[in-house]
């Protein structure tokens, strides 16, 4: 046991970068190094005199350049006495050879040598001085290893000592770095080569650990000869098989208090984390587990067998009467349920006959944690599957040798002493107040029985521990969920093909073992060469890291990642915002490109309709992959105004796909917004296959998009489908004209593509519109094949939709975008001549200048208003009507007016005529009542008299109201004389900002108060922000410092000298983007087919606002007024995320930001320096921040977003800053959030699982139908097309069998198929567990355009009477059978024909073979690998 200790205590590894630990594990090469001599005067003069006995030694230890961090452990070479030597230059001999493997096969991994002398001071103390370093390059930056042919080369020293690479200005290559000083005349002579007689002992010597081959390994022979060298040629000691039974734990004082405690413990820990208390009863423990494995001192040398631990009560009640003797007989001196027993009997057949190889025991409690701390994550059907996992006890024994059979009694240990798994253990109790006696067992005990014979204990059935947890017998606590995830092993640990895992395949199911060291610990473990003592395990959960048990809910276990070993890898959260979900990658595909010539012959002779220009002649047809010159005066002085953008989609080919892909629609509708139209959703399209397609030889499948009528039909012969936009000076506000060019110039349209039939997104595609810019050209048009591309994600329920390819753009991490099909649309630009409205202002844009004066401003000019926009020579005073003038008077007098003249300008057409027929009446009724004849023309003398007493009250009533409206006119007019109007044109996020320049108008000074009646409009009191803006804009008016005296929420004060003017700064910003409608409408829409420019799109009108602000005295008089029109314009959207969340939760995102130089726009900063990111939101309700995590780290946008009842659609823009007082936007992305209700379901990979959804009916009938977005693993019942009753409740089944373990997303719409809307919407959380393999198989066929190959496999039924099977493949498109069901009589074998087909690229493949029953679940699972070579 000592010497175990020794070894373990000396051997501790500092781990790799943890973003090296999340990178796919690639195998482990072995090198040999031998540092030869050290060239050159190293050693000063001034060391030599100070200190005596001076020897020189060399330290080796290894550096990720990329995160400046030091992992494994120094190596120390023996030192080497200084002598006087005649040689020159000086030659120090060491010829040191050290080994290691690592599979972090990076340019960037090096190994660090440093020269340090050492020697004793005067007063005898030892001193140890750093003389230099080297930079030794492992691997080469084509990733390959060195050479097998041993070369001895040079490395060149610096001064400095190696602690000096963790400063940031030293960025790679460090060679070339300025601050890196070069020791003249000074190199280290070394070899370094691969060493693959390493390779059979890597389960003996951890990844990273530099050895020297003098170093004894346990579990090594010694080596022969003279040299000593163990690891030159290793040779491995023989090894024993122990076995160990009735394994008993026992705690202290006894099992039920200590589990009590524990809980305790758990939950206040659980509440200092969340900050929010958490229920006992929603805290248990799943399951107990014991991992065993032996160690040797510097790790485990096969991954631990992990076995359940039940109370032995439950044991003695459920087990056979041999195993309740032996608990009984094991338990009889103890008293209560004290003990954890094991059902299982281990087997340890790597057991060495060496001190230093011991057993380690490791007792983990599986947890059951809540979905969220705050309590508003997503509900989870099964509290079972969210699961942590901490260690409480560990134990260590080290084998007597000589014994062959006895039992052992061992204390457990606790606390934070180190431990094999490196990791934080339960607490033990304080040993102050017990003696020794007390100390052995108030930690807890473990007690079993061991052997070296197989025959040993003949009732307890041998199995190797190493099962799925889903063939455990369940316990009296409720099973383990898939998520308490089974930990992988130390990295660069193999397997063997002998070991009792299985046979060699990369099957991760057929394991379970404890989770490794290297990506438990923390980055933060050690910032400096790992030379110190003293290693700082960060605290993290076991097996989640990270404290992430705050986060919403995980969904299931790891899913198996392809091409990476055996190793299980932690599970991403979804709905978490730990990780980084948007992160740069290289330059992608292009979402838009040239069509072929033969796709464009084939499209030309379908028939689509030709875009002609104003003059009835083809438009120029302009190349897509051509640069664009954008002149803006040249755009402004066209003399054809007039534009009507013309799209017209074409045609929807598809691509292939496997098996699994969603299927092709049968008809499509597309939704976009082009610039301040309303949102389009175009009708429903149906795709025709060309009759040509048959013949081309193109790999995608091309299909015409042709209109479908009301009835439901479609006319072939009329293909296409095209939209139209004017744009013209009818439509553009004066001076918008240059902003719809720039518009085009810079703007993307994203254009989203819904399957018609089951509402779901197929994909989204993005086309630049710069190539409608007409240049002074009649029409050009632009033919474009678009890539439709549909982002998956297996872990998280983000989509991104729009221009994802696009270089620059923000990509999902670890997302995969794939390409469903692509969109051949043409865009064209046709000009139109258009006439100038008589009296409107130029359409040139006005001017830019931003300041605004009131100096000679007024908006009355005295008197009466000539004609709007007739010349005024002279001041004229026209006399006019009051009633003609105010409307007000006019309802308020009762006289008619007289015929001729005109009507009031309040009284409306309807109003007169009632008026007119009432009057009429009434002087019908007078001349009858006078006997005259209605004809009769001349009002009597009783008409006269009415009429003169009605001028008369008109007249009392119009005094009167004069006299009442005579203050308000002329404080009106007053007020008009010194007012200003402006008009600003903004956008979403920008910050619009002027100056006005404000002018006492009097001989006194006055004490200006400045009001604002708007939010989005502000005053600038900062001095720093004024200036700021003034260089934006180039505005070189004068700049006071603390010119305002702010008052708190009072409005601020200005101090004005007599017949002072000051410029005053606003600023104009607003990020509300007002309503906007759903990306996702119903299909029901016109189905009208627009074909000529008189059916061009209607505009939408975007929001104008208004802003006043008053300047007023010290007494309340105003002084000047400023009236702000705001014209809102269309805004950039960048990037477009579209995300999928249960209904009434919490969205949590983190988006990471693209390196800064890659964004347009952003400013030019110091080499390496990254400006601080500012983030805004449009919806006041979500939460939208960002955090500066220090220099060089990337910077995260987080989102906190609330979803609404399903199937609700939130829409908002973030946009994003590089500057404190957020100028302009970098960055503006939109965001649609869409809520479904959340179903989670676990399941068995290949096995049908049930379930049911309610329905319920709306206020009418409805003809409804499922859709399912991954339909062969999820199926409906009814199938088809079904009747929903009004007001009634229904059951929808759900059949679930899916291909492939993990955890994914599904989609299910119910559609109303007559109204073609969405009805409600599911997402569905899958978490699949793989099943038990029985029977491995392996094959080889033939890569390529091969005929495949037919086997046969048998199956016996185990069963005494008959049974009916079928049969299933995670890959129907490469393993058919002959037959998919069959039935086989009790104990009957059958013969299972497989056909095998062909694959054209080489590789291995594991299919997996599913025997199901007649109730579709599984019997047996069979896999088969295929090696197509």
């Amino acid at each position: 046991m000592h010497d175990w200790h020794r070894i373990f205590d000396q051997n501790l590894l500092v781990p790799p970068h943890t973003q090296r630990a999340r990178q796919p594990l690639k195998e482990s090469t072995a090198f040999q190094c031998v540092l030869k001599w050290l060239d050159g005067p190293l050693i000063k003069q001034a060391v030599l005199e100070v200190l005596s006995e001076v020897g020189c030694h060399l330290r080796v230890s290894l550096f990720d350049v990329t995160y400046r961090h030091f992992f494994g452990r120094t190596w120390k070479s023996p030192a080497r006495p200084l002598e006087p030597l005649c040689r020159q230059p000086p030659r120090i001999d060491f010829s040191e050879p050290f080994y290691f493997h690592t599979s972090l096969n990076h340019p960037n991994i090096v190994a660090v040598v440093e020269v340090v002398t050492e020697g004793r001071r005067r007063d005898g103390t030892l001193q140890a001085l750093s003389c230099g370093f080297g930079i030794l390059r492992i691997f080469s930056n084509n990733s390959e290893s060195p050479a097998s042919a041993p070369q001895d080369k040079r490395l060149r020293l610096y001064h400095g000592s190696p602690r000096a690479l963790l400063h940031p200005l030293l960025q790679d290559p460090i060679e070339q770095n300025k601050h890196m000083t070069l020791i003249e005349n000074c190199s280290l002579q070394y070899t370094l080569k691969p060493h693959p007689l390493l390779e059979p002992v890597f389960h003996l010597l951890p990844e990273n650990l530099l050895v020297s081959g003098l170093q004894q390994i346990p579990g090594l022979l010694p080596a022969h000869g003279e040299s000593g060298d163990t690891l030159r040629k290793p040779r491995l000691q023989k090894s024993l098989t122990w076995y160990l039974d009735d394994l008993f734990f026992t705690m202290y004082p006894s099992l039920e208090k200590f589990e009590e405690e524990l809980l305790e413990l758990v939950i206040s820990d659980h509440f200092r984390e969340a900050g929010g208390p958490l229920d006992s009863g929603a805290l248990e423990i799943l399951e107990r587990r014991l991992c065993v494995g032996v160690h040797n001192g510097l790790g485990f040398v096969q991954r631990p067998q992990v076995v359940v631990l039940v109370p032995e009560l439950e044991v003695s009640l459920t087990h056979s009467a041999s195993f309740s003797r032996r608990v009984g007989a094991s338990s009889k001196a103890r008293s209560g349920n004290h003990a954890l027993v094991s059902r299982s009997r281990l087997q340890l057949p790597e057991m060495v006959c060496q001190p230093a190889f011991t057993i380690v025991f490791q007792l983990e409690y599986v947890f059951n944690s809540p979905s969220g701390a705050d309590g508003n994550a997503a509900a989870v059907t099964s509290l079972s599957n969210l699961a942590c996992m901490h260690m409480v006890r560990w134990a260590v024994w080290s084998p007597v040798l000589e014994a062959s059979s006895g039992r052992v009694t061992l204390p457990l240990q606790g606390g934070i002493q180190p431990n094999p798994s490196h990791c934080l253990v339960y607490k033990v109790p304080p040993a102050s107040m017990s003696s020794e006696e007390v100390k052995q067992v108030e930690s807890g005990t473990v007690q079993f029985q061991y052997s070296l014979s197989p025959e040993g204990h003949l009732d307890t059935p041998v199995e190797h521990a190493i099962r799925p947890k889903a063939e455990q017998r369940p316990s009296r606590k409720p099973p383990t969920s898939p998520s308490s995830l089974p930990a992988p092993p130390p990295r660069g640990l193999t397997t063997p093909q002998d070991s009792p895992v299985g046979p060699g395949l990369s099957l991760s199911q057929l394991a379970a073992s404890p989770q490794s060291p290297a990506q438990r610990r923390s980055a933060e473990a050690s910032s400096k060469p790992p030379g110190s003592p003293t290693l700082s395990l960060a605290p993290g959960e076991f097996p989640l890291e990270g404290r992430i048990s705050h986060l919403e809910a995980d969904l299931s276990q790891t899913a198996l990642v392809p091409g990476t070993s055996t190793a299980e890898q932690l599970q991403e959260l979804p709905f978490t915002p730990v990780h980084a979900p948007i992160i740069v990658g290289a330059r992608t595909r292009s979402s838009g490109g040239k069509p072929s010539r033969a796709s464009l012959a084939l499209l030309r002779s379908a028939g689509f309709p030709e875009i002609l220009d104003a003059n009835k002649q083809p438009a120029e047809a302009v190349d897509p992959t051509d640069p664009v010159k954008f002149n803006p005066q040249k755009e402004e002085s066209d003399c054809l105004r007039g534009n009507e953008i013309v799209l017209q989609f074409l045609a929807f080919s598809r691509v292939s796909q496997d098996d699994q892909a969603a299927p092709w629609p049968q008809t499509v509708y597309f939704t976009f917004q082009f610039y301040r139209f309303p949102p389009e959703t175009t009708p429903r399209l149906q795709l025709v296959e060309l009759d040509e397609a048959g013949k081309s030889s193109s790999a995608s499948l091309p299909h015409l998009l042709v209109l479908i009528h009301k009835d439901g039909s479609f006319d072939a012969g009329s293909p296409g489908f095209q939209l139209k936009y004017l744009v013209g000076p009818g439509f553009l506000r004066p001076g918008e004209q240059r902003w719809f060019a720039r518009y085009l110039a810079m703007q993307t349209l994203q254009i989203d593509i819904w399957d018609g039939d089951s509402l779901l997104l197929v994909g989204s595609a993005a086309v630049q519109m710069k190539h409608l810019l007409r240049q002074g050209r009649p029409a050009v048009q632009v033919s474009h094949e678009l890539e439709v591309v549909a982002t998956e994600h297996e872990q998280d329920t983000m989509v991104v939709s729009g221009d994802v390819t696009r270089f620059g753009c923000v990509k999902p991490i670890n997302v995969h975008t794939v390409v469903k099909g692509r969109l051949h649309l043409t865009l064209a630009n046709v000009g139109h001549l258009c006439e100038r409205r008589v009296g409107s202002p130029s359409s040139l844009p006005p001017s830019r200048s931003r300041v605004i004066s009131n100096d000679g401003a007024t908006g009355f000019s005295g008197g009466g208003l000539l004609t709007p926009g007739a010349p005024r020579l002279k001041n004229v005073v026209q006399a006019q009507k009051l009633a003609d003038v105010d409307s007000e008077l006019a309802a308020l007098l009762f006289t008619p007016p007289w015929q001729g003249t005109r009507r009031p300008q309040g009284a409306g057409r309807e109003g007169d005529a009632v008026r007119r027929r009432k009057l009429e009446r009434m002087r019908a009724v007078r001349l009858r009542e006078r006997g005259a004849e209605p004809g009769r023309c001349g009002p009597g003398a009783l008409a006269q008299q009415s009429i003169r007493a009605q001028h008369a009250r008109d007249l009392q009533l119009i005094a009167a109201y004069r006299e009442r409206t005579k203050a308000e006119s002329i404080a009106s007019a007053l007020s008009m004389a010194i007012t200003t109007q402006h008009t600003i044109r903004a956008t979403l996020g920008a910050a619009e900002f002027f100056e006005f320049a404000l002018r006492n108008p009097d001989n006194t000074q006055h004490t200006v108060t400045i009001s604002i009646d708007s939010a989005e409009l502000s005053l600038i009191l900062d001095g720093q922000e004024w200036r700021y803006f003034k260089e934006l804009f180039g505005l070189h008016t004068p700049l006071e410092e603390e010119m305002f005296h702010p008052r708190g929420s009072l409005a601020p004060q200005l101090f004005l000298r007599p017949r002072e003017m000051v410029h005053i700064p606003f600023k104009f910003q607003t990020f509300s983007a007002g309503p906007r409608a759903s990306a996702q409408a119903s299909a029901e829409l016109r189905l009208e087919k627009d074909t000529d420019a008189g059916s061009s799109r209607k505009s939408s009108t975007m929001p104008t606002k208004h802003a006043k602000v008053l300047f007023c005295a010290g007494n309340g008089k105003p002084l000047a007024v400023l009236c702000l029109t705001v014209e809102l314009q269309p805004h950039v959207v960048d990037q477009v995320f579209r995300f999928y969340h249960p209904e009434l939760t919490f969205l949590k995102k983190a988006i990471r930001l693209l390196p800064w130089h890659t964004l347009p726009g952003a400013p030019v900063g110091m080499p390496g320096e990254d400006p601080p990111v500012y983030v805004r939101c449009s919806d006041p309700n979500v939460i939208c921040e960002t955090q500066n995590m220090g220099p060089r780290e990337p910077q995260d946008v987080f989102l906190k977003v609330a979803s609404g009842p399903s199937p609700e659609i939130k829409d908002f823009f973030v946009t994003i800053y590089a500057d404190r007082w957020l100028a302009t936007p970098v960055q503006t992305w939109q965001v649609h959030l869409h809520s479904l209700q959340r179903v989670d379901v676990s399941c068995v990979t290949g096995q049908r699982t049930r379930l049911a959804l309610v329905l319920r009916g709306m206020q009418t009938v409805r003809k409804v139908k499922a859709f399912s977005s991954h339909p062969q693993e999820l199926t409906t019942d009814p199938k088809g097309v079904f009747v929903l009753p009004p007001h009634g409740v229904q059951d929808l089944h759900v059949g679930v069998r899916p291909r492939r373990a993990g955890s994914r997303f599904v989609h299910l719409n119910l559609v109303d198929v007559d109204a073609h809307q969405l009805v409600a919407s599911w997402l569905v959380c899958l978490s699949c567990r793989p099943p038990l393999i029985s029977k491995a198989f392996e094959i080889t066929l033939p890569a390529g355009a091969g005929k495949g190959a037919n086997k046969r496999i048998t199956y016996t039924n185990p069963y005494p009477s008959p049974r009916a099977y079928r049969l299933h493949s995670d890959h129907p498109h490469l393993l058919q059978f002959k037959e998919d069901a069959f039935q086989v009589g009790g104990g009957e074998t059958y013969t299972i024909g497989l056909r095998f087909a062909s694959r054209q690229k080489a590789g291995e493949e594991e299919i997996l073979i599913y025997i199901n029953d007649h109730e579709d679940k599984n019997e047996e699972t069979f896999c088969v690998k295929v090696i197509y070579q």
